[in-house]
């Protein structure tokens, strides 16, 4: 197992000592690179600002690259499963079955790629784009109004739909069928083997796996980070603790850290378990307390309202997917323009780069639970499916805080909350006292093990990419270690900048690996083409 050829997606193993079954030179160099963030981070006093101008640049420059790139992977995935040669492919030989059932493969995949997100924004995002969205600043709709409604779903669809869950299913279809399909390494440079030539492969292959790496951890970070703070707005609604929040309305330093800890606790025993004990018992339970959670919004919200806006926001927003998904707008002398550039910057942007920094984790992890499902089972399963569902949580839970503000019945009590605090605001709204308390508790659960299951999936792909892919190595030390790695960001950026360094942090550090994935697709269209007569013959 120990050394191999690079430009054949393996990579060198160390035979004996710490890092036995480890690339060392992986490890240590995203390990050296995170020690060094952390270090500048808590050292500096102007590590906040740096961090927000150069965000601002990368913004500024590369924002048609994060849009055309997101579009791009998008629409390969769905050509490539309606293709029907492609489609048919198996991930995995071609009579192998799935390792897990569809209703434990779909919470694992749903679990690691969005939970915490769909619990934090499903409120959020449709109550800040029925506010203010592209069409409110063009002058198409009015704020608040009901004509905005649909706007509002256009918009929030727009960033939990197809284009997101495709960058995740570009990079995990490609790792998969070079992994199963010609028995590479599951990890990051196994699809770009066919790219990697001559002496300076390993080399390349050694700092793909390490941006992989840093992207994992800054995009687990970031979403960490607005996680816990929606954790520690719910703790503070059901016990009332008066430390938990300051006097601006905002969640301390103090309970911020203390969350982040409790959540990386629990996330390295449940990674040091592996993936068919901890993470599919968790994934498992999450799935039954989301649909508990959402049946209870059901019963008491506003129901009509969701499956109206359900049809109606699916609808508009494949209309408008084409030209929502190429729109680039550039920041100039005119107001308007000014304004739908910095609202694409707050919120596409950001999210594209979010997405992506998520990519080489959640990618990863869905190849691993991917084997033998074929390429449209698995975009249906990974695209499709996902979409769907963040389409009825915002639909029915969204639905809800959206016509307590339309009734009057809000009185802007939601849309004046914190991100982070709507949805609880929503349920004191909609229910009474001891109702909203358990339905509180049960949100703060589902929170919690959604948190948990995002960082302990990231801790065990970690471990992946730096064993070369071997799955089956399983060394606690290493998970622990980077567990508190892990941690170590996360308390240091929310001290320094809080949740702005967090994600300026992203924005930068998303952008190496786009262009991974662009390679990735290329190398992976490339190999497609090139087993296309074995792949007649096997479908």
């Amino acid at each position: 197992m120990p050394t191999s050829d690079a430009a054949s997606g393996t990579t060198h193993l160390e035979d004996a000592g710490f890092y036995q079954g480890y690339n060392k030179w992986i490890s240590l160099s995203s390990k050296g690179i995170i020690l060094l963030l952390i270090v500048w981070a808590s050292t500096s006093d102007q590590a906040a600002d740096m961090l927000a101008r150069v965000q601002v640049v990368t913004i500024s420059v590369f924002n048609s690259w994060y849009i055309i790139a997101t579009a791009s992977f998008m629409l390969i995935c769905l050509l490539l499963a309606l293709w029907p040669r492609t489609g048919k492919i198996r991930l995995g030989k071609p009579h192998e079955r799935p390792e897990f059932s569809n209703f434990a493969w779909f919470s694992m995949m749903f679990g690691a790629g969005i939970g915490v997100g769909m619990l934090t924004y499903s409120t959020a995002e449709p109550i800040f784009h029925f506010v203010n969205n592209p069409d409110v600043i063009l002058g198409n709709s009015d704020s608040l109004a009901a004509n905005n409604v649909r706007n509002a779903y256009k918009w929030t669809l727009l960033h939990y739909g197809l284009t997101p869950w495709g960058c995740y299913g570009i990079v995990g279809m490609s790792m998969a069928y070079f992994s199963y399909h010609r028995n590479l390494p599951l990890t990051i440079r196994s699809p770009l083997s066919p790219l990697m030539v001559g002496r300076t492969s390993r080399i390349a292959g050694n700092v793909v796996d390490t941006a992989a790496i840093l992207a994992t951890v800054i995009g687990v970070g970031v979403t960490i980070g607005y996680g816990v703070t929606q954790f520690a707005f719910g703790i503070h609604r059901i016990s009332g603790a008066e430390w938990i929040v300051n006097s601006a309305g905002k969640p301390t330093t103090e309970a911020l850290v203390l969350a982040v800890l409790v959540i990386m606790i629990a996330s390295t025993i449940s990674a040091s378990s592996g993936v068919v004990r901890g993470i599919r018992w968790l994934s498992n339970l999450n799935m039954v307390l989301s649909f508990v959670l959402l049946t209870c919004f059901v019963a008491f919200g506003a129901w009509a309202f969701a499956v109206e806006a359900f049809f109606t926001g699916i609808l508009d927003y494949l209309i408008a997917l084409p030209s929502m998904s190429t729109t680039v707008w550039h920041s100039g002398e005119d107001t308007v323009q000014q304004a739908l550039s910095a609202w694409q910057g707050d919120w596409t942007i950001f999210y594209w780069a979010w997405w992506i920094a998520f990519t080489p984790f959640v990618g990863l992890f869905l190849s691993r639970v991917s084997r033998g499902r074929t390429i449209r089972e698995y975009v249906v399963g990974a695209m499709i499916v996902p979409s769907l569902m963040c389409f009825t949580w915002f639909c029915i839970v969204g639905g809800t805080a959206i016509d307590l503000e339309l009734s009057g019945k809000a009185n802007g009590a939601i849309t004046n909350s914190d991100l982070s605090a709507q949805l609880f605001t929503t349920i004191s709204l909609l229910l009474a006292s001891q109702g909203a308390f358990y339905l509180s508790v049960l949100s703060v659960i589902l929170l919690l093990t959604y948190l948990v299951t995002s960082a302990d999936s990231a801790v065990l792909v970690i471990n992946t990419i730096a064993s070369g892919g071997e799955k089956d190595v399983h060394n606690n030390k290493h998970v622990v270690i980077w567990g508190v790695i892990i941690t170590g960001v996360i308390t240091t950026l929310l001290t320094v900048g809080g949740l702005n360094a967090l994600r300026s942090v992203m924005i930068i550090g998303a952008l190496p690996f786009s262009l991974v994935m662009v390679l990735m697709v290329v190398s992976f269209l490339k190999a497609l083409w090139n087993d296309r007569s074995e792949v007649h013959t096997a479908i």
